[in-house]
């Protein structure tokens, strides 16, 4: 494991009807639960597992995610990450998706909550063919903190980088540090607490797409959202708000358009609670 906090690898092949497990490895504090199929398309649906609770100080962690040609699956998790004091340190993960052709992955966790005086590094690396799908959302807020005060952790950077065809597609760059300044300022989060960020590429995404995603970013009050067509078939939805619930409604109703669209399924529907 390599001195890893938590390591999961998971890699993802159509047999038959179905997406099935074709290699699994996982170590330390992360796991998943039993594979489910939401529907009769074959999709599979893994939600991962950090039975630890939450991240310290020094916790690292490493996720690496294969679909094979032809690969459909749904990666969540069973529950929100938890980012709790890391003092003169940071929790760290690192994610690695490989996309193979016609392989389609919506990975839609939920929220990522960070605690006073916690310091967070996330990056993910997708490489994908050309003619692949894919999904990520995220969304981030603050965790309660004794003296009421919204913004207590310190640090939290996301690099988010795409290359699709061998060709870097997009880099997407997050950081918030409120130990060294406030971010609720104009400009930044302008007066909000959550942050949350959509990125789907798929060879289908063209200008009326865009359209109908733009419209739905209007119909959620109490939520300002900025719509970023990428240099080819994509996008990246960017959103502030100051409830986890509005943000995730907003998000549902977007993925729920896209699987309308491109495959015919119904919203996704996780039921986790």
């Amino acid at each position: 494991m390599s001195g890893l906090t938590g390591e999961l690898a998971l890699t993802l092949a159509p047999r038959g009807r179905r997406t099935v497990a074709v290699a699994q490895r996982h170590a330390g504090t992360l796991q998943t639960l039993r594979p489910m199929y939401l529907d009769d398309s074959g999709q599979v649906t893994y939600h991962v597992v950090n039975p630890g609770g939450g991240c310290l100080r020094g916790d690292t962690y490493a996720i690496d995610l294969e679909l094979e040609a032809d690969a459909h699956a749904v990666v969540t998790t069973q529950s929100a990450t938890k980012v709790y004091r890391t003092p003169d340190g940071a929790a760290a993960q690192d994610m690695r998706i490989r996309l193979g052709p016609h392989s389609v992955l919506e990975y839609v966790p939920d929220a990522l909550i960070l605690y006073r005086e916690a310091t967070y590094r996330q990056t993910c690396t997708v490489a994908m063919d050309e003619s692949a799908s894919l999904v990520l959302a995220e969304i981030v807020t603050p965790g309660w903190s004794p003296d009421g005060a919204r913004f207590r952790y310190d640090e939290l950077r996301m690099r988010t980088e795409i290359h699709r065809g061998g060709t870097l597609f997009a880099v997407d760059n997050l950081l918030i540090e409120p130990g060294r300044a406030d971010p609720s300022g104009i400009g930044f989060l302008d007066g909000h607490t959550h942050v949350g960020s959509l990125t789907a590429v798929d060879p289908r995404i063209d200008d009326a797409l865009l359209d109908e995603v733009h419209a739905l970013t209007g119909t959620v009050d109490g939520v300002r959202s900025g719509l970023t067509a990428l240099a080819g078939p994509g996008f990246v939805l960017r959103c502030l708000g100051d409830d986890t619930a509005e943000l995730a409604g907003l998000f549902d109703a977007v993925i729920a358009l896209l699987r309308s669209r491109w495959t015919g399924q119904a919203p996704l529907n996780l039921r986790k609670y």
